[in-house]
C-alpha cells in the first residue's frame, strides 16, 4: 500500500471515529429525539406478583396502590375470541390444569391456584383470594390512566386486532406500550396500530448490539420506543451456583459485560428511547 492510499485509510477512519463518538454523544445532532408521552421508574413485572397471586385485578389494585407507575402484563385470547391477561398459554402451572387457553372460551378457564412461584424471585410464593384470570378490558377500565406494557404472547393476528382495539376503544394509544421477543410479532403490531409505542424484539436488541460495538449505532435510524433487556446476572439469582458449569457462569458474565453499557444507555435514552431493565427486585440490584 502507498504511502498516500495509507494517509487517505486513516483519514477515513479517523474522520468515522470522531463523527461516531460525537453523536454516541449528542444524537440529536443527526436524529430526532422522540417524544416522551410518559415516564416510568417502577414498573410491576409480572403485575405485581409475590404480593397478590399474579394475573388478578388484585395484584393490578395492589401495585396501583403503592404507586406504581407502570403495569406488565402478557396477553393470550381464548377460543371465544376473548382478551385475557395471563402469562401463560397452557394453564398448568398457574391453575393445575393442562389445558391452553386458546381451547376454552373465557367461561370455562379454571381459577388459579391458592399458592404461585414467583417468576425470577427465588424460594419465593404469591398468594390470595382473588384467583380469577381478568379480561384485558377490566384492566383498562379499572386504570384508565395508569400506563401499561403488553407482552403479546402468541403469534396470533386476531390477538393482536383485538388488542388494537380495546386500544382505542379506551383512548389509551399515548400510555400503552407493546411487543414481543419475536421480531415476526412486533412488526405486525406496529403493522397494526403504528401510533401505539414499541418495544425490541431480540433480533433487534442483538442488532443495536452489533450496531453499538462497531461505532455505527449513531447513524442508524430507530423505530422502536422501548429497550427491554434482561440483567444476565439476575439469573445467578435463581439457580444455586454448583449446579451451573463455568461455560454456564461465563456466558452469564460476558452477557453482562455486553449489554450492561452505560454509553448505550446514554445514547438510546437521549434519543428518547426508555431503556428498562428486568427483573430489579433488590436495592443492590438497581445500584
Amino acid at each position: 500500500m502507498s504511502s498516500t492510499a495509507a494517509f487517505y485509510l486513516l483519514s477515513t477512519l479517523g474522520g468515522y471515529l470522531v463523527t461516531s463518538f460525537l453523536l454516541l454523544k449528542y444524537p440529536t445532532l443527526l436524529h430526532r429525539r422522540k417524544k416522551q408521552r410518559f415516564l416510568s421508574k417502577h414498573i410491576s413485572h409480572h403485575r405485581g406478583a409475590g404480593k397478590n397471586l399474579e394475573n388478578t385485578m388484585a395484584a393490578f389494585q395492589h401495585a396501583v396502590t403503592i404507586a406504581t407507575d407502570m403495569l406488565e402484563l402478557d396477553c393470550h385470547i381464548t377460543k371465544d375470541e376473548q382478551v385475557v391477561a395471563s402469562h401463560d398459554e397452557n394453564l398448568k402451572r398457574s391453575t393445575g390444569v393442562n389445558v391452553n387457553i386458546s381451547d376454552l372460551k373465557y367461561c370455562e378457564l379454571p381459577p388459579y391456584l391458592g399458592k404461585l412461584d414467583v417468576t425470577f424471585q427465588r424460594a419465593c410464593q404469591c398468594e390470595g383470594k382473588d384467583n380469577r384470570m381478568p379480561l384485558l378490558k377490566e384492566v383498562f377500565g379499572a386504570f384508565p390512566n395508569t400506563p401499561i406494557n403488553i407482552d403479546i404472547k402468541v403469534n396470533n393476528n386476531v390477538l393482536i386486532k383485538k388488542v388494537s382495539e380495546l386500544v382505542k376503544q379506551y383512548r389509551r394509544g399515548h400510555i400503552m406500550v407493546w411487543g414481543n421477543a419475536s421480531y415476526e410479532i412486533v412488526e405486525k403490531c406496529y403493522r397494526e396500530n403504528s401510533d401505539i409505542p414499541i418495544l425490541f424484539s431480540l433480533q433487534r436488541v442483538l442488532l443495536i448490539l452489533g450496531l453499538f460495538f462497531t461505532g455505527l449505532l449513531p447513524f442508524v435510524p430507530i423505530r422502536e420506543q422501548f429497550f427491554e433487556i434482561p440483567m444476565p446476572s439476575i439469573i445467578l439469582k435463581l439457580k444455586e451456583p454448583h449446579t451451573m458449569s463455568r461455560s454456564q457462569k461465563f456466558l452469564i458474565w460476558l452477557s453482562g459485560i455486553l449489554l450492561m453499557r452505560k454509553g448505550l444507555s446514554d445514547h438510546l435514552t437521549a434519543r428518547g428511547i426508555r431503556v428498562y431493565i428486568w427483573v430489579l427486585n433488590e436495592e443492590q440490584e438497581y445500584k
